[in-house]
């Protein structure tokens, strides 16, 4: 394996940690700032639109920079976002670096797939994106309950210096071993990023993406309020519990990659966001109760991600169909769906946690991933209703002589 790829993959690594540590650290974030917790939940809402802008917006524009440069500079943007956070002396200069490292996250998740495929022979293009990604899955089960015991136990502030650190070795590594040609076309324009977002069928993949990781984000955003004021735990436990969601959540991904393959998309999705309306809906009740929070945590871990291959396979197979010269603009752009929901989900959070309270969120999220759901029977009704059609496009043809699709 090049050394340049593992050097994308702590990037990838550094970014995952940053991104959803902060869950971990609202209560102590907002004790030290001296904000409400639905003020704090803007740093995850906000990061989560910085990404979704950034992904397909600055990609397009950033086009013609050559790609080690490009990196560079994320990775320096990230860094510097970073130790912006850890010496921001108030909640808007914190929100302030949280954009800025959500727009370095967006447009390197954008280059990283083309990257990663330049360092390795076409037919390991698969492996290298997938190592590449690994960082994510790392960070999920490492970084974040590292992060956030980092939190608890030496300030939120270290937490952020920490991952600086880590940007800055990526940026080292990048500077070293990342070629410095590498051939890569054109991004797609904004024009033709428009012409995707106009396809109905794709919009309503978008939908399920948006509302069904919207739904699941209410609770998790306020996660570590959740786990000590109504479970009892001390802050110093956050983290193992964390650490508990993350394992889960490797082990949920694998899972539901291999149900969409042994059974479709469609099939998988209707399974995993109806078990995770149960689970939110079972959180209302299990949250009083420690080892039944935890054990509830843990199956949340499992179905929480567990639809990204599914919604991945189905977003890439309606764009073969619907807009076949702009696959991985549609692609893309079900990525920066999936943050649009973030965004929404801890926006909408915490208007519930000021108006309801803590322990509406979970029930309240239930819901909204219920209405993916049903988008999800939707969208195989609609399926099933174009391959019924299709054949009768030329009913006096014997099935030799119809024309190939």
């Amino acid at each position: 394996m090049p050394i340049a790829l593992l050097a994308l993959t702590l990037s990838a690594f550094a970014i995952g940690t940053t991104e959803f540590v902060i869950v971990g650290l609202l209560p102590t974030v907002a004790a030290d700032l001296g904000i409400t917790l639905p003020s704090a939940g803007l740093l995850v809402s906000l990061y989560a639109l910085g990404v979704a802008i950034g992904a397909p917006v600055l990609t397009a524009l950033t086009g013609r920079v050559p790609r080690k440069a490009l990196l560079l500079g994320l990775m320096a943007l990230f860094t510097a976002g970073n130790l912006l956070a850890w010496h921001a002396p108030d909640h808007t200069s914190l929100i302030t670096a949280r954009i800025l490292t959500g727009l370095a996250h967006g447009v390197f998740f954008s280059i990283g797939s083309t990257i990663a495929t330049s360092l390795v022979p076409k037919d390991k293009a698969a492996s290298a994106i997938a190592i590449m990604f690994t960082g994510l899955t790392v960070a999920l089960v490492t970084g974040v309950p590292l992060g956030t015991f980092i939190g608890q136990h030496f300030g939120w502030r270290a937490t952020f210096l920490a991952v600086a650190g880590l940007g800055a070795i990526a940026f080292l590594g990048s500077l070293l071993f990342i070629p410095r040609h590498i051939a890569h076309r054109a991004p797609a324009s904004l024009a033709q990023q428009a012409r995707v977002l106009a396809e109905p069928r794709l919009l309503l993949v978008y939908a399920k993406t948006a509302i069904g990781y919207g739904g699941s984000f209410i609770p998790f955003t306020f996660l570590a309020p959740i786990l000590q004021q109504e479970a009892g735990f001390g802050a110093s436990a956050v983290a193992w519990v964390m650490l508990v969601y993350g394992v889960s959540v490797a082990f949920g991904n694998l899972w539901g990659g291999r149900l969409a393959d042994r059974h479709g998309p469609i099939a998988a999705l209707k399974l995993i966001f109806a078990l995770l309306a149960v689970v939110l809906l079972v959180l209302t009740f299990t949250a009083h109760h420690p080892w039944l929070a935890v054990a509830t945590v843990l199956a949340w871990g499992a179905v929480a991600f567990g639809n990204v291959p599914a919604l991945q396979v189905y977003v890439v197979r309606q764009a073969e169909r619907y807009t076949p010269d702009a696959v991985d603009v549609a692609s893309g752009l079900n990525i920066a769906a999936f943050n649009l929901g973030i965004a929404g989900a801890a926006w909408a959070g915490g208007l519930i946690v000021t108006s309801f309270g803590l322990m509406h969120t979970p029930w309240i999220g239930a819901l909204v991933v219920l209405v993916a759901l049903a988008l999800t029977y939707l969208s195989g009704s609609l399926d099933q209703g174009n391959s019924a059609r299709a054949p009768a496009i030329h009913p006096e043809l014997s099935t030799n002589e119809r024309p190939c699709a």
